[in-house]
């Protein structure tokens, strides 16, 4: 049996309200060769039972169910442990993609060789309301700028295994994704931006990514800690970061 041209990552936790139009939104992609690696981390809901039901019914859908809950860093990495695809893409569990996504970014890709990917993206809200705002994509952006500038969506990422090699996500509670950025772009990637949004985000009260004041401390961990920046370098990053955050929801 032949790999499949793309794996998909996605991590669940309580997703019961959300995981059946996340998961249709990928069956409805014009490109059908691709598996749907889902790692459940202990949802406490009805999400298990539905990922099952999910599953049964179409054989490009994985599941994997965790005995403890680890976090999204650990989800995202036991599927990327089990992803046979050329190409990774990320998307949660209470995101969405536009039918055309991965043709649109798989031909862009190729056509120009690159190894890292991501678009822009329109954000909903919690019932799946689109709100017609939109965040944008640079054209590229390298290690530097994304240390100065977070703008990369996780859920519209691909990553070219082929030219990066393997990927592991560090092993923190939050901004897993924005680290494994870093660390591809360290090693002389380039990120390179489609202006299109292929994606859409929703904004759901409560959860980790919406605690903007956590999001910060752990920015902070990550230009320290993971990334080993001088005190006054990490600082100038970090005012950076907080004026490209504002920036970015007062434009939204």
């Amino acid at each position: 049996m032949s790999s499949p041209l793309v794996s998909i990552i996605t991590p669940s936790y309580n997703a019961e309200k959300f995981i059946e139009e996340t998961v249709k939104s990928v069956q409805d992609q014009s490109v059908t060769d691709w598996e749907m690696i889902i790692v459940d981390d202990c949802s406490s809901d009805s999400t298990r039972d539905i990922l099952h039901r999910l599953a049964g019914l179409d054989s490009r859908i994985k599941v994997v169910l965790l005995k403890e809950n680890g976090g999204a860093a650990v989800a995202r990495n036991t599927a990327l442990e089990h992803a046979k695809g050329r190409y990774i893409a990320f998307l949660d569990s209470d995101d969405q993609w536009k039918p055309n996504k991965l043709e649109k970014q798989l031909t862009f890709m190729k056509e120009n060789n690159y190894a890292f990917t991501f678009t822009a993206y329109d954000l909903m809200n919690e019932n799946g309301d689109l709100l017609n705002k939109t965040i944008g994509a640079p054209e590229k952006i390298d290690y530097k700028g994304l240390l100065k500038n977070t703008i990369i969506g996780c859920l519209t990422v691909i990553l070219d295994k082929d030219q990066v090699g393997e990927v592991r996500m560090p092993n923190i509670r939050t901004r897993q994704d924005f680290a494994l950025w870093l660390s591809v772009l360290r090693e002389g990637h380039i990120a390179y931006g489609m202006s299109e949004p292929l994606s859409v985000y929703r904004l759901v009260e409560g959860s980790i990514s919406s605690n903007k004041l956590k999001t910060a401390k752990r920015n902070w961990y990550v230009y320290r800690e993971i990334e080993k920046l001088s005190l006054p370098y990490a600082s100038w990053c970090f005012v950076n970061y907080a004026f490209y955050a504002l920036k970015k929801r007062v434009k939204a």
